[in-house]
């Protein structure tokens, strides 16, 4: 399922048109990119998702093609974590 494809659903869905649903989804995703971005606390749809920033250590990697070490700094990626009702829809539940 793409972006329009996730809008149209929502609007049909929550009965709004799919300018509304898709102002909604961009706020949400402005917002919990934000709030990642910060790093100081993470977003949690309870049941469903968590958003969390982490800290990745430094640390040396080797280059497929020629084997010589590659020193990749440390950063900060984005951990997401799936809910019990997101797991158990996974399942077919």
């Amino acid at each position: 399922m793409n972006r329009s494809e996730l809008v149209a659903a929502l609007a049909d869905r929550a009965e709004v048109t799919r300018k509304d649903a898709d102002a909604v989804l961009a706020a949400f995703a402005e917002t919990v990119g934000e709030v990642v971005a910060k790093g100081d606390e993470k977003v949690t749809i309870p049941g469903f998702l968590t958003f969390e920033r982490t800290h990745r250590a430094a640390r040396t990697a080797r280059n497929p093609q020629t084997g010589d070490p590659i020193d990749i700094p440390a950063g900060y990626s984005v951990k997401v974590s799936a809910g019990s009702k997101l797991k158990e829809a996974a399942k077919g539940k």
